[in-house]
């Protein structure tokens, strides 16, 4: 529902499901910095995964929604969409693609729950992906490094130098030191070391993040997300699912695009508009989120995400993370999959990849050394660029 939509008073359209949709059924590859599979058939093989965790046919499938960013650019691959249903063998079905940069993920699960919530599918099939390693480093540079405003772009101003400079700012402005926004990463490393899924399993400590390569300052190369190939998928329903996980809401709000034309550096208007809207529709707040998946492309975003959801009071996410509470055993445990950081990111995967790691947590399918203990309620926020888009998605277990 947009912001337009709600000033005017427009009703919502789930209002016409007595229970809201629910995810049958998820699944994922790998993410690794290579896989040699077409980039179609990493989409094709987390889409038979959800199916099969849902215990569904093909044919179940009504709508098809494929989260991706740059195809052409990386793959020279176009219509995703109507290639992955002649894949699943789906004739008849609505299927379209959805680019929304970085978050093109949660936007292809927002578009699947709405198709649902609308009365449009009875099964949506929400799949994201992307296959980087076909570009070697100085291309995927570009690629990236288009997504910024135009007159940023044309300045050299790339994402990590944007993270660099949020991240010196926070220093500055609050108590945290370099060692508390490097356990960021630290901790993220430490989770993704159980995760099969993961690029990195790979533990490290704070003086290998801060003796790694300089990237844009103070930030390092463990500060900062890898590239990587990966693929996932959700299966959204209205029909009565057991032991489903419910979407209490799936919203997103748009931010300023130039980050020079923002008021203060540290500001990502565009995640706390989202998880107002979504607190709104789900009828919950901050309070009542047990498990976060959090958009950490750079360590700082963490923190800055984390206080504009009101997971953090304003300044003080950091103190969360130098006492452990943002860790798998914690009060709050935030990115326990690895986050962008250590499970990968596929760009148009990611947003997909942290709703699976949040039905996994909520449904109680994973290991000991894996799991949140009795988290019922789950919040992931997926952001385009340095924030100009961003979609939050709530998750509740079924009582």
């Amino acid at each position: 529902m947009t912001a337009q939509h709600r000033d005017a008073g427009v009703p919502d359209a789930s209002l016409g499901l007595d229970d809201p949709p629910a995810i049958a059924g998820v699944g994922m590859t790998e993410f690794a910095s290579a896989d040699d599979r077409p980039l179609i058939d990493l989409l094709l093989a987390a889409a038979e995964r959800a199916l099969d965790d849902a215990e569904c046919d093909a044919s179940t499938v009504d709508s098809v929604h494929v989260g991706n960013m740059a195809a052409e650019a990386f793959n020279e691959r176009s219509g995703l969409a109507n290639a992955l249903t002649g894949s699943l063998g789906l004739t008849g079905v609505t299927a379209r693609r959805i680019e929304n940069t970085s978050a093109s993920g949660a936007s292809a699960v927002q578009s699947a729950f709405e198709a649902v919530a609308g009365g449009h599918s009875t099964y949506a099939l929400a799949v994201g992906g992307e296959k980087m390693s076909s570009a070697d480093t100085a291309t995927a540079t570009e690629i990236i490094s288009r997504i910024t405003h135009d007159r940023e772009y044309e300045q050299g101003v790339t994402l990590p130098s944007f993270g660099g400079l949020a991240a010196a700012a926070y220093l500055d402005a609050h108590d945290a030191d370099r060692r508390d926004l490097a356990r960021i990463s630290v901790k993220n490393h430490a989770n993704a070391a159980a995760n099969e899924y993961a690029q990195f399993r790979k533990r490290i400590d704070v003086d290998d993040v801060l003796d790694s390569p300089a990237v844009a300052s103070p930030l390092r190369l463990y500060d900062c997300c890898p590239t990587s190939d990966g693929a996932a998928a959700v299966l959204i329903t209205a029909e009565p699912t057991p032991d489903a996980v419910s979407v209490a809401a799936c919203e997103s709000a748009t931010g300023t695009h130039a980050v020079a034309d923002r008021t203060d550096p540290l500001d990502i208007e565009s995640v706390r508009l989202a998880g107002e809207h979504a607190y709104e529709t789900a009828g919950f707040g901050a309070e009542a989120i047990d498990v976060a998946c959090i958009h950490d492309a750079f360590s700082i975003l963490e923190w800055l995400e984390m206080e504009e959801l009101g997971l953090a009071p304003e300044g003080e996410a950091w103190r969360l993370t130098r006492d452990g509470e943002t860790e798998l055993d914690g009060a709050l445990p935030v990115n326990p999959g690895g986050g962008l950081k250590a499970r990968g990111h596929p760009l148009g995967a990611t947003g997909v990849s942290q709703v699976v790691e949040l039905v996994w947590q909520l449904r109680g399918d994973l290991p000991e050394d894996r799991a949140v203990e009795g988290a019922e309620r789950g919040l992931a926020v997926n952001v385009a660029g340095f924030g100009n888009n961003a979609v939050c998605t709530l998750l509740e277990a079924d009582a």
